[in-house]
């Protein structure tokens, strides 16, 4: 997407000046004096690490986010805080690893009555006090009504779903309608994905005309089960009319076809997003934000790796990252550092020029000096757990370290991001040196909770989990 020039912008942002819709040309036009920058961060949900063309898809291309990817800084090695959505989500949101949260612990959050507590301090929270106005569109899949909300965690407005999926054409959840104005359930017709954008648009014309930054999440449900594109209202009905509750899993329907129209759409609506920030004169004061909650799901494409969501392995963990931010990004510049869900809430409170709350610090990693110099990266250390299959992981370095069942492993996941080369034995120092990390680091988490909700796919229902009979195979402590 080919930027404003600055007569250009100049001469645009006169004309929206006449509308009343941009408080002051001199920011946007110059930059002299400009305000904190608008962020908007936009989530897509299972996404494969090479599910867009800029990482390697081959079957379809993105122009929207490749251009994103172009304009700012593309991350090659991006991990979530958890192979599953409502975990990732609470890290995302808190900015801290989910094992401290009993929500954090579902895998994902389901009909248990457990939430994101409205007294921890959260992203939008935090912006929120710092004078942003803050919105939720899309999926929130942190609690329900009537004591967990986006309202009651730092949004001022939500427009979306509260559950972890939703079909794309009746708005419904298991065979209960979930589509929200605040707090007032609506009723609209429309392809999901194309009512997400629409409304996003819509809220930033309004932000245009208010005299203070915006913080927009836009949580889209694609590419996430029922695998629906823009035309597929057919398989919408076949679904609600079926009565299984579990319908909307549907694992005989879907194809790489539909898989394609289902992020391609998405791909589509972000580039009028773009288009709508450039037109109002925002673009060049918003920091854009992309990525996944997780790793792929059935038609993903996980790129090079094995495994996917629900599965520690790398295709369970990597996501695409993209953050564009003109003026501290470079065009098509990409980063190797190693980087974590929970790191966006430190990078964009310190680009709001605001911290953490000192009583719930990150544990994630302000990242500003890595978008400044990508090509400076240092070794980390992060863990995963996943109660399916008894998982952990430890990525330190080159080196991760990996358990499902009674089975351990040591990979160099740069050497061989397959994952196929067990080193454990060859190098027994590094692996007890890798295991030790990952058990100084769960003592420092919540306990196992085996009670909690976890998922993951068996035989029956992949073929290449052939062996895995149920996915609830952990061993409970005696």
């Amino acid at each position: 997407m080919a930027s404003l020039s600055r007569r250009s912008l100049i001469a645009r942002s006169t004309a929206l000046i006449g509308a009343g819709l941009v408080p002051e040309l001199a920011r946007a036009a110059t930059g002299k004096g400009q305000r904190r920058p608008n962020i908007l961060f936009i989530l897509a949900d299972d996404m494969g690490f090479a599910d867009l063309s800029c990482y390697g898809r081959r079957d379809y291309a993105t122009p929207a986010l490749d251009a994103l990817a172009a304009g700012g800084l593309r991350f090659t090695q991006a991990y979530a805080n958890s192979a599953v959505c409502s975990a990732t989500r609470t890290a995302l949101i808190t900015g801290r690893y989910q094992n401290r949260l009993p929500v954090g612990l579902e895998e994902p959050l389901g009909q248990r009555p457990v939430g994101l507590p409205p007294s921890h301090p959260t992203l939008p929270s935090l912006l929120r006090k710092a004078g942003y106005g803050t919105m939720l569109i899309g999926k929130w899949h942190l609690g329900a009504l009537p004591d967990y909300g986006p309202q009651q965690s730092g949004y001022d407005h939500f427009w979306g779903f509260r559950g972890g999926g939703l079909d794309y054409f009746t708005h419904k959840a298991f065979g209960k309608a979930d589509l929200w104005d605040d707090a007032r359930q609506i009723d609209q017709q429309g392809y999901l994905t194309d009512l997400l954008g629409a409304k996003a648009r819509e809220v930033i014309t309004d932000y245009a005309r208010q005299d203070k930054p915006f913080f927009m999440s836009l949580h889209f449900n694609a590419p996430h089960w029922p695998w629906e594109g823009p035309e597929d209202v057919a398989e919408a009905r076949r679904l609600d009319e079926s009565g299984k509750p579990m319908a909307m899993f549907h694992f005989d329907g879907g194809s790489a076809k539909i898989y394609a129209q289902m992020v391609t759409r998405m791909d589509y609506q972000i580039g009028l997003i773009l288009k709508r920030l450039e037109e109002l004169g925002m673009a060049e004061n918003t920091i854009v934000v992309f990525t996944s909650d997780n790793g792929g799901e059935r038609f993903s494409d996980t790129g090079p790796f094995t495994g996917r969501k629900t599965e520690l392995l790398e295709g369970g963990l990597r996501v695409p990252a993209i953050i564009r931010w003109p003026g501290v990004t470079k065009a098509g510049s990409v980063s190797e550092q190693t980087i974590m869900t929970m790191d966006w809430l430190p990078t964009l409170l310190a680009a709001a020029e605001t911290a953490p709350d000192p009583a719930f610090p990150s544990d994630g990693e302000n990242l500003l000096p890595v978008l400044r110099r990508p090509d400076q990266a240092h070794e980390r250390s992060f863990s995963w757990r996943y109660l399916n299959l008894n998982q952990e992981a430890c990525r330190k370095g080159d080196w991760k370290y990996l358990k499902i069942l009674n089975n351990t492993f040591l990979f160099n996941v740069v050497d061989d991001p397959q994952e196929r080369a067990n080193l454990k034995e060859r190098m027994p120092e590094k692996f007890r040196e890798m295991q030790a990390e990952w058990q100084k680091w769960n003592a420092q988490m919540l306990p196992l909770d085996y009670d909690a909700g976890t998922s993951g796919f068996t035989g029956a229902q992949l073929p290449d989990h052939f062996g895995i009979e149920k996915a609830q195979t952990f061993n409970r402590p005696m």
